[in-house]
Parts: C-alpha cells; sequence; structure tokens
C-alpha cells in the first residue's frame, strides 16, 4: 500500500531520488524479496512489464504501471562480476518488475527514466551470501550504477492480518526494539553481530518469521563495503512504522 499511502516514507525517497540524480546515478540494480530462485538470476529484459504480483487490494494499485527501462548491457555486466567473484548465476530475459522494485522505485525515479535491473535473492542465502553479491558488484557505484536493496525492517504479516491495525497506529515495542538494535549495530559498523542478528537482536525471529525481507539489505551493505575499515556508515532517509508492525526504514550508504 505504499503506493497509494506514501506517508513520509514516499516524499523522502522521492528527496533522495533528486539528490541521486543531481550526483549522477545513471541505472539502478534492485534486489527485492519477491524474487526469489535458486541461482542468482538477472533480469536481461529490455523493457520490463510492471507485475502486480499481490491480490486483494484497492483497484487503483492494479491500475499503477511503472515503464522504467530495462538494460541489457547492464546486465551483461552483473553476470560478468559475478562469474569473477565465483558466484553462479543465469540470465533471465522474461522477469517483469515485482512490487518490491517499481513500488520503492516509483517514489525515488517517478518519471521511470532511469534503467531498472533486478537481481534475486537466492533462495538458501544467509547474510553473508547476500553481503557477497554486493561486494562483487560494489565496483558499479563508481559508474554511476546505485546498488539498492528493497524489503522492510520488520515483517510480521501475521500480526498485521490478525490484528488489522489503523496505519497510524503507534509501533509495536517489539518493532522499534528491533530497528533500533538494527540501526545501533549499522552506526557502529558491526558485520559480526548483524550477520548473527537472528540469535543476537531482540525479538529477530518474531520481526522476521521469516528473513526474506530482511536480506536485501545485506546486498546494500556489501555494495557499499561497509563493516569493512574505512566503509560509510548508513545515513537514515527515514524511520516511519506503517500498521503498528511493519517499519519502513530507508537508509543510505555513500
Amino acid at each position: 500500500m505504499l503506493a497509494l499511502e506514501p506517508g513520509q516514507t514516499g516524499p523522502a525517497l522521492t528527496r533522495h531520488g533528486e539528490h541521486l540524480k543531481a550526483i549522477g546515478v545513471q541505472a539502478v540494480v534492485v534486489m527485492s524479496p519477491h524474487w526469489m530462485s535458486d541461482l542468482p538470476a538477472v533480469m536481461t529484459h529490455p523493457a520490463p512489464e510492471t507485475w502486480h504480483d499481490f491480490g486483494g487490494f484497492p483497484q487503483e494499485l492494479y491500475r499503477l504501471q511503472y515503464p522504467a527501462p530495462g538494460s541489457p548491457a547492464l546486465a551483461e555486466a552483473v553476470l560478468q562480476r559475478l562469474a569473477q567473484a565465483g558466484i553462479a548465476a543465469v540470465a533471465d530475459g522474461r522477469r517483469p518488475f515485482d512490487h518490491g522494485a517499481w513500488v520503492p522505485l516509483g517514489f525515488l525515479f517517478p518519471q521511470a527514466d532511469v534503467p531498472v535491473v533486478q537481481l534475486s535473492l537466492p533462495v538458501h542465502a544467509g547474510p553473508a551470501d547476500v553481503y557477497a553479491l554486493g561486494q562483487a558488484l560494489r565496483d558499479l557505484r563508481g559508474k554511476g550504477i546505485l546498488l539498492m536493496g528493497s524489503g522492510s525492517m520488520t515483517h510480521n504479516l501475521q500480526e498485521f492480518f490478525g490484528g488489522r491495525p489503523e496505519r497510524e497506529a503507534p509501533a509495536a515495542a517489539y518493532v522499534s526494539a528491533f530497528s533500533r538494535w538494527v540501526e545501533g549495530v549499522l552506526l557502529a559498523g558491526d558485520r559480526d553481530r548483524l550477520f548473527d542478528y537472528r540469535r543476537q537482536a531482540p525479538e529477530a525471529v518474531r520481526a522476521h518469521p521469516t528473513d526474506e525481507h530482511f536480506l536485501p539489505l545485506f546486498f546494500a551493505l556489501g555494495a557499499a563495503n561497509w563493516g569493512v575499515e574505512g566503509g560509510p556508515l548508513p545515513e537514515y532517509l527515514v524511520r516511519e512504522v506503517s500498521y503498528r508492525y511493519l517499519a519502513m526504514d530507508a537508509l543510505s550508504l555513500q
């Protein structure tokens, strides 16, 4: 519903998108939790469709389109770098944009004029594996490519659907505890603790009964060389919580 209910998060992303264009971002590689595959897969279609990969939402949401171009050349560069890092990956010429990609990109680049390539999340990957995917592509940052992880800082849909809270309902205590623990670890550059978040973070399994919505964060962290001496620390763009249980934290590493 972020696409229809921007709250604080949508405008924060739009402001950041304006900044990214000003510093010369020319294309995007994005990892979404809504594309999972056995091996990492790379979107190669030159004009991906907008996929409304959800059900039971207002019709207005299904009318939204995000006609950004793909980039076969960038896709090939991604595949080459993964191969050089010893990571087996495959090309996918049919994949459309799923909502984990087009919803946030619709705020970051509302004109849909920045080419986008999606990279899938490997089904059996853990934090270190996803971090390594980002590291394999990190030199693209110097070529005007935004490497982006899309997900949710907390994502317990069972509690959300069980209670149907109002959008502006106060954050559940565990949502705040988990999100601020992650922020503290990110600002400390403590890679070991974050990789072990499911054991060390407060209420981690409650915040993420399954971890696919958290793992794309590690792709962005790896791309930025976060947690390595001299690596950047995050700048938080927004810390909004929607519907009591869904932390919408967005951050940048430059």
